[in-house]
């Protein structure tokens, strides 16, 4: 068997191959022959909520749906190379790659529903909480950057609700049982999606934060 830190790299490039994956880029040119850069129109962001403003509810779910399995096949992989860390060395790297893909110069999405995908492989029994909080806090009215808002309080329940989990050695469903990788890899996740949307403030993007109507 190959030393453990060979593995755990390998499951962090296998994530990240898959994080870069361009799930938007094909939908746009499915949709209408790629004549909508997702990178240069409306928010400028390659991510599902852009999709959904400017290629229509069908690729823009698309996009929603293939991102969050992009996490979680990245998960599922690095499980299988490395153990259940490799699972979370998998799911945070595959946020880096759709956050930061080396293909489009980092310019990538914000990795929302990729981290998803990597809570619902590795933290299952939080992904109905995680979803609800992010779902009700966009409902909230007269709320600016709603998106934004709503990332930021899923992300603090998702990873005050690991550390419970793994202070607790709560059962987990079918993901790797409650460790301390559990919260960390959280944490480095909610790093990686922060910088994302700290890159879209500083291009002065607000569209980016309101969800489509």
């Amino acid at each position: 068997m190959a030393p453990r830190f060979p593995r755990l790299l390998l499951a962090a490039a296998t994530g990240y191959l898959l994080g870069t994956a361009p799930s938007a880029d094909v939908a746009s040119r499915l949709a209408n022959g790629g004549v909508v850069d997702l990178r240069s129109s409306g928010s400028r962001n390659p991510g599902g909520v852009n999709a959904l403003r400017l290629l229509g509810n069908g690729p823009g779910r698309a996009v929603i749906v293939a991102d969050i399995a992009k996490g979680f096949l990245a998960c599922a992989c690095g499980r299988r190379v490395a153990g259940d860390v490799g699972a979370h060395v998998g799911g945070v790297a595959a946020v880096v790659g759709h956050c930061f893909p080396v293909w489009t110069r980092l310019r990538g999405g914000k990795g929302v529903a990729t981290s998803f995908g990597q809570c619902l492989y590795t933290f299952p029994a939080a992904a109905p909480l995680d979803l609800a909080v992010a779902t009700a806090v966009t409902q909230v009215p007269r709320l600016p950057q709603r998106a934004l808002f709503s990332t930021l309080i899923a992300s603090v329940s998702w990873i005050a609700a690991s550390v419970v989990w793994w202070k607790r050695k709560l059962p987990n469903s079918w993901g790797p049982p409650a460790t301390g990788a559990l919260p960390l890899a959280n944490a480095a996740t909610v790093l990686v999606v922060a910088s994302a949307f700290a890159r879209a403030l500083r291009r002065r993007d607000p569209d980016d934060f309101e969800p489509p109507r």
